[in-house]
């Protein structure tokens, strides 16, 4: 069956954004409350709602999801309108464009909310290059849940799940994919996993980057 729907996830898949800062802002963001936790306890919970993953990591501290939330979300907003790390995986746009050409459409889904999404895709000028965003506010449940997925069928008028590929550097993207029953659930170790770390999860695929993706879907 051909695709018709590539629906990938941002940071660290299509979005660099400097090495370990989503991991950074989530650990800066619970240490302001007391909450100290490693960067691997943060990579496990990676590709998340971040309302849930600081929901996760904050178990047995009286602390506010809510406000830890907010001064995350502050932090990454002002990180990706002002820093210099901030830009397109290479080939990202090129791979966009490529699938546009040969009549699949591109979305972009993340455990970010709308407002982080807006920040990054105003500063890499993505709007014309994209069919639709879907944000982990816009859905009943993020991931690894499958309403991501079916939010930006509906947004794209895309009706087979089977025709949909998720492409994601996390195990919570491919469940995300699985769950909606994508037709290739895509992994990327370009990002915060390994091949090593993504292989147990189960992906249809597992490529270095993005770069791959036109041929897998259109071959």
């Amino acid at each position: 069956m051909a695709c018709k729907l590539v629906v990938f996830d941002m940071a660290g898949t299509t979005v660099q954004d400097g090495e370990g800062v989503v991991n950074r802002a989530l650990r800066t963001a619970l240490a302001g409350y007391g909450v100290n936790v490693t960067f691997d306890d943060v990579n496990e919970v990676m590709g998340l709602p971040k309302p849930d993953a600081i929901r996760r990591l904050i178990r047995g501290h009286e602390v506010s999801v809510a406000k830890v939330y907010v001064d995350f979300e502050n932090a990454m907003v002002d990180h990706y309108r002002t820093s210099p790390d901030v830009a397109a995986i290479d080939g990202a746009e090129a791979v966009f464009s490529a699938l546009r050409s040969a009549g699949i459409k591109v979305a972009l889904d993340t455990g970010f909310a709308r407002s982080i999404v807006d920040a990054i895709v105003e500063r890499l000028g993505w709007a014309e290059l994209l069919d639709a965003t879907v944000a982990s506010d816009e859905v009943a449940h993020g991931r690894p849940q499958k309403d991501l997925v079916l939010e930006a069928m509906a947004r794209t008028g895309i009706t087979d799940v089977q025709t949909v590929a998720k492409v994601g550097d996390t195990p919570s993207d491919i469940q995300e994919g699985q769950a909606a029953g994508c037709m290739w659930v895509i992994a990327v170790t370009e990002g915060s996993h390994t091949a090593e770390q993504l292989a147990p999860y189960l992906p249809t695929h597992i490529i270095p980057n993005i770069n791959h993706v036109p041929a897998l879907v259109t071959g």
